[in-house]
């Protein structure tokens, strides 16, 4: 078996991403959750926020550890030792962004192969971006979110909307 990388924003985690970790974690010996410390989009919380509330939400996990990187996401599965990317896909839409990146690459780490896991259906519809957005207009989110990651969510979405 092999070292294998899970990269995202996860801003928040939700339990989607957490059936992903679960279950991509039965099938490699380690398994890093890669939380993308500059990304492209503004997010809700700090990239050390992040690791921490995605960290305790996969303790029970044992081959599982969470780390923050930048740059190339092919540069960081290497400089861990992992020869594998995890991604997961929820409805069609992402099979076509998903491809596209596992191409690009392939092109830039031949020694680098991409998994897909198809997200369980309960979490066909799931994004951070969703959950965010409804949480902000009221909606009780807590069935979609870890435990840990429910109050912070709730507090930090209280305190950007009124400033």
């Amino acid at each position: 078996m092999a070292k294998a990388i899970y990269p995202g924003t996860f801003d928040p985690a939700t339990n989607g991403h957490i059936d992903i970790v679960e279950r991509a974690s039965k099938t490699v010996d380690f398994l890093t959750v890669a939380v993308v410390g500059a990304p492209s989009k503004s997010t809700l919380f700090s990239v050390n926020e992040r690791v921490e509330m995605f960290a305790e939400a996969v303790a029970h996990v044992s081959n599982v550890s969470v780390q923050s990187y930048s740059g190339l996401t092919v540069n960081f599965a290497r400089e861990v030792g992992a020869t594998v990317i995890v991604r997961g896909l929820r409805i069609t839409s992402d099979f076509e962004y998903e491809s596209e990146m596992a191409l690009m690459n392939r092109r830039m780490a031949e020694d680098v192969e991409t998994i897909c896991l198809f997200s369980a259906l309960e979490f066909q519809i799931l994004s951070s971006s969703r959950v965010k957005e409804v949480a902000a207009l009221g909606a009780d989110v807590s069935e979609l979110v870890p435990k840990n990651v429910w109050g912070p969510l709730v507090e930090r979405l209280q305190k950007s909307q009124k400033s």
